[in-house]
């Protein structure tokens, strides 16, 4: 495993593949309040790139290229999340996704254990620590420790998506997937007009 640990963008030579896992670490988990801190990415090949928000101005032009790109799909753990900081942030609508956390909850019915941690153990005999989660990712300088624990949010989310697609075919639910990842960007927006905790959908 390589780790790049980048400044406020990503470099303008950077080649990414058709298929970016994509995290990001915060002040917090309330976007109006906590800033983004940084932002992880992946293609699968056991590096991973992380930027780092130091100056506060994001601009990021390389990494909002990526992000809007139609021909590029992200790949995230709880993309609800993310997205929502990534759009507040930089202002960029994410698009196409897939979501692990999603997927998970559509086809392991039999837990309700849908964490990073517990896919990578089960699906793909990974065992990865949650020791640095919340840590101070507002930090000048990101330790060691803080940088593998954020590169292990990107590195292994292609191998889990392969395990979760074959899982998802099986249970004829792949269609209801992809319309849950579709949806994500309208809850994302739902969620920053203050309707996050509300069921709009629900009778009462």
């Amino acid at each position: 495993m390589t780790i790049y640990l980048h400044q406020n963008d990503l470099p303008d030579d950077l080649a990414l593949g058709p298929v970016v896992a994509v995290d990001t670490e915060a002040m917090g988990l309330r976007n109006r309040r906590d800033r983004l801190c940084l932002a992880q990415l992946s293609e699968g090949n056991g590096d991973a790139h992380l930027v780092q928000f130091s100056d506060r101005q994001f601009q990021a032009p390389n990494l909002v290229k990526l992000l809007a790109d139609p021909d590029r799909l992200k790949l995230f753990h709880y993309a609800r999340f993310d997205v929502a900081i990534l759009k507040a942030y930089l202002g960029v609508e994410v698009a196409p996704l897939y979501c692990t956390k999603i997927a998970s909850r559509l086809v392991r019915t039999y837990t309700d254990r849908h964490g990073l941690k517990v896919l990578c153990q089960e699906l793909i005999g990974v065992d990865i620590s949650k020791q640095q989660q919340s840590s101070d990712w507002g930090a000048e300088t990101l330790s060691d420790a803080q940088q593998a624990y954020a590169a292990s949010d990107v590195l292994y989310l292609h191998r889990i998506k392969e395990v979760l697609d074959t899982m998802l075919e099986r249970e004829g639910r792949r269609e209801l997937a992809q319309a849950c990842f579709d949806f994500l960007p309208t809850r994302v927006a739902l969620d920053m007009l203050d309707w996050e905790d509300t069921d709009i959908f629900a009778h009462a």
